[in-house]
């Protein structure tokens, strides 16, 4: 059994207390994580402080070399992390793969964008009293960053946070998920490889409940990035002060299908949006609005699209999605498909359950105030709801207090233009699946979804402070 420690200026250190890390899927213990205390997060704030005395002097080409050398080691050790993921997860190895791809990506557009960081000039002598004067703006590091991260991604959006920090010269502090430590502490090793000076990276696993308060408070900490559920979010954004913030929160993410749309080659891709790692993902297609034309043509197709999917252990190649990340989350979700059935709601297919398994399920018959429908499901389930007219549909899908992604299927260029005016989310997909996205867009929400914005170069702006700086050519 692997035995973890945290890593504290460039170093393993032991903890006094560890907790035990079960497998999603099999349910055995694989793992003793040491759990860290409010001190060791003061050590680990204090040193990644001082690390960024000499760090931030470095050299943009010094910081992208870094970060080309992080690429160049995942890539070698892509099976490995993968496997790890698969562990710790309950992610298909398949789906473990395809995020390493997407988490060198990542890396690499941080280290291209560590030589892209620019100011502007500013025309001084535009205004009375600005002559003989010259101005100009300068991204500058903040300092220590506080990175908390959540389980469905633990490479990918670990990548999202370090990536732009270290980029511009920042140092982190990161709170990795309780369920998925073991990558993330891959990865401190990896950073050492790749010549990432010592204290410049923290990691402090353990529970984010006793954690959270110190590393969203400390007055060291001059920004905060999170990654996770609304309710938590809310109260990091309740503490943080003045200390710039970015949130990236719950979702319920819909696509409208019009009937301009060609069934047969939007079926196995809606379907795969929705069952996705068990649907555990933030922009899970959560719920699709079928204009009531094609609505029985779609929903069948779909239903058969998703009986095809394999339930079945993370490291079997064909697995399509496996063990959801707790029993708990079985059971929650079991409850508000019970509540829904209550209320009028029918299964299309699956609902079928073990303790840490749920097979993909299709749900007809919706109301817009039941859970599976209003709330954010994390889950391998989606609704399929038919609409009259496009903006019934719009008006179904802006009824959400979240707005993450959002989507539409036409082949009418006006009804593109239409949603892409009129749905309330921080990103508008038109022909394909909410559950798209590349690593340098810009990705955050509305509403409830989020504050900020993540992407390389959009995290970087949120990472670093403008300095404007002008000279009197003349004394």
């Amino acid at each position: 059994m692997k035995e973890t420690k945290l890593w504290i200026n460039g170093q393993w250190e032991d903890a006094k207390e560890t907790y035990d890390l079960t497998a999603p899927y099999t349910g055995e213990v694989i793992a003793k994580v040491a759990k860290a205390s409010v001190q060791d997060v003061e050590r680990a704030i204090q040193g990644a402080h001082e690390a960024f005395q000499s760090f931030k002097k470095t050299s943009a080409y010094e910081r992208a070399e870094i970060l080309y050398k992080v690429v160049d080691i995942l890539k070698k050790r892509k099976q490995e992390l993968a496997e790890i993921l698969a562990s710790e997860a309950a992610k298909p190895i398949t789906a473990g793969l395809a995020e390493l791809d997407r988490t060198i990506a990542t890396y690499q557009f941080a280290a291209e964008a560590a030589k892209n960081v620019f100011g502007e000039t500013v025309p001084m002598d535009a205004a009375p009293g600005g002559k003989n004067r010259i101005g100009y703006t300068k991204r500058v590091p903040l300092g220590v960053v506080s990175a908390i991260t959540p389980f469905n991604f633990p490479f990918n959006l670990v990548a999202h946070k370090l990536g732009p920090a270290f980029a511009v010269g920042n140092t982190v502090v990161l709170k990795p998920a309780t369920q998925t430590p073991l990558s993330a502490l891959a990865m401190a090793e990896i950073f050492k490889e790749a010549g990432l000076p010592d204290g410049a990276l923290q990691i402090v696993t353990g529970s984010g409940g006793e954690l959270s308060d110190v590393l969203v408070t400390h007055p060291l900490v001059k920004k905060v990035t999170f990654t996770g559920s609304g309710a938590v979010g809310m109260k990091i954004k309740e503490k943080v002060g003045l200390r710039k913030v970015t949130l990236e929160l719950g979702s319920n993410a819909a696509v409208i299908i019009e009937p301009s749309a060609p069934i047969e080659k939007i079926i196995s891709r809606t379907v795969s949006g929705a069952f996705g790692f068990s649907g555990q993902v933030c922009i899970s297609l959560q719920r699709i609005y079928v204009h009531e034309s094609i609505y029985d043509q779609f929903t069948k197709a779909f239903v058969e699209e998703t009986k095809k999917l394999k339930l079945g252990d993370p490291f079997d190649p064909a697995t399509d999605l496996s063990a959801m990340i707790h029993p708990k989350e079985v059971e929650r979700i079991k409850e508000w498909i019970e509540e829904a059935k209550a209320q009028g709601a029918k299964v299309a297919t699956g609902a079928e359950f073990t303790e840490r398994t749920m097979s993909p399920t299709v749900m007809v018959n919706v109301k817009p105030d039941m859970k599976i429908m209003c709330l954010e499901t994390f889950a391998p389930i989606v609704s399929i709801v038919p609409y009259k007219t496009l903006d019934e549909a719009i008006q179904y899908v802006n009824q959400s207090d979240l707005g993450l992604n959002a989507g539409i299927y036409t082949n009418v260029l006006t009804d593109a233009l239409k949603a892409a005016d009129e749905l309330e989310a921080g990103a508008i997909v038109i022909n394909d699946i909410p559950t798209f996205r590349v690593d340098h867009m810009p990705y955050g929400g509305v509403k409830n979804s989020g504050y900020g914005r993540e992407g390389i170069k959009y995290a970087i702006q949120e990472m670093t402070d403008l300095k404007f700086i002008t000279i009197k050519t003349e004394i």
